[in-house]
């Protein structure tokens, strides 16, 4: 037909026709396939003991229909003819769109496998910083997946990759000037990840800061005080200082010195230290090795030394307050004095 033979920018109208006809059947065909993706496929996957299957199959549906709409782009513009410059950018288009789209479904397949083969493992073992670093680990190796995708795709278009890396590596070392003090911090956090010091709700001491770990990100770490105040200390001054981790002590050694007037005699000061002695060997939260003996003569006082250890699953204050309200309570019922700072000033009469 006549009609059909007319030229519109240099392809006839029956050209035309069958360039749209194969994108409107490739738009028909992406709405077959989520039909049977969601009819078919998925009811097969939710049968199967596995959810991999499951999330592959939520993750990937999308990417490979858009394969089909890629793939009818490319037929039908290849049904016309245009002058090298449009023809190179219809082409590029399409090169552009199918790497993004293969990287899209790497990246979901990689997420896919952390989620459901590593996190559980993960969740397994008795470290709780894996639960954090795979995460990190994660997100890292999908920017890497994503970077080399965008590399191979403007490479595809005729970009030049070796002049733009090269412009990139002089950008980053400005870059990497700029922000030294947070690249620092990234790889303390690292080194904080790999040397494992402490865990998640373990007790530390720090530059003054005393509190149980509530994060550990990338870049900082967060604390909880005893006050209650939530404090966030840079990676690095884990790796500058020295920590001290309260929790992994085997027990908190808690020491006392106590002083009895001078008017105590040998008997009442052995029924001092046996007093001390009966009230933590009945305690279930401090362990068999104690100590108290009387160790000097004070300035206005006789002295007791008393040493014992709080177990690592006692409260460090609790089982002190328990303690030393029944040193009260026995000293105050035996009639045993506390010293308290006294002057005695004899006067000679002249």
């Amino acid at each position: 037909m006549e009609f059909l033979d007319q030229e519109f920018y240099g392809n006839s109208l029956y050209n035309w026709l069958i360039s749209l006809g194969i994108l409107i059947g490739s738009f028909i065909l992406v709405k077959i396939l989520y039909w049977i993706f969601s009819n078919v496929f998925k009811r097969i996957t939710s049968k199967t003991k596995t959810n991999i299957d499951d999330l592959l199959l939520d993750k990937l549906e999308k990417p490979l229909t858009y394969l089909v709409l890629i793939g009818g782009y490319w037929i039908a513009i290849h049904f016309l003819k245009f002058n090298d410059t449009i023809s190179s950018v219809l082409e590029n288009v399409a090169y552009l769109a199918l790497v993004l789209d293969i990287t899209t479904i790497f990246s979901r397949i990689f997420d896919a496998l952390i989620s459901e083969v590593i996190m559980p493992l993960s969740e397994k073992s008795e470290s709780s910083f894996d639960n954090q670093l795979i995460p990190v680990i994660q997100k890292g190796v999908r920017s890497i997946i994503w970077v080399l995708g965008i590399i191979i795709g403007l490479d595809n278009i005729g970009f030049d990759i070796t002049a733009m890396i090269a412009g990139l590596g002089i950008g980053g070392l400005a870059l990497a000037l700029a922000a030294q003090d947070s690249v620092k911090n990234i790889f303390a956090g690292i080194m904080i990840f790999l040397d494992k010091p402490f865990r998640l709700n373990d007790r530390i001491q720090i530059n003054g800061h005393d509190g149980s770990v509530e994060e550990v990100g990338l870049r900082s770490t967060r604390i909880r005080t005893l006050e209650g105040r939530i404090v966030t200390i840079p990676n690095c001054t884990f790796t500058d200082n020295s920590v001290i981790n309260v929790t992994s002590q085997p027990a908190l050694k808690v020491k006392l010195n106590l002083g009895l007037t001078y008017d105590t005699n040998e008997e009442q000061m052995q029924n001092a230290i046996n007093i001390l002695e009966e009230i933590v060997k009945d305690q279930p939260q401090i362990k068999d090795d104690f100590a108290a003996g009387f160790n000097g003569f004070g300035d206005f006082s006789l002295n007791i030394l008393f040493i014992y250890y709080v177990k690592p699953e006692g409260h460090w204050l609790d089982t002190q307050t328990l303690v030393n309200k029944e040193i009260l309570r026995r000293f105050n019922k035996e009639g045993l004095e506390f010293a308290f700072p006294t002057q005695t000033i004899y006067k000679k009469e002249m």
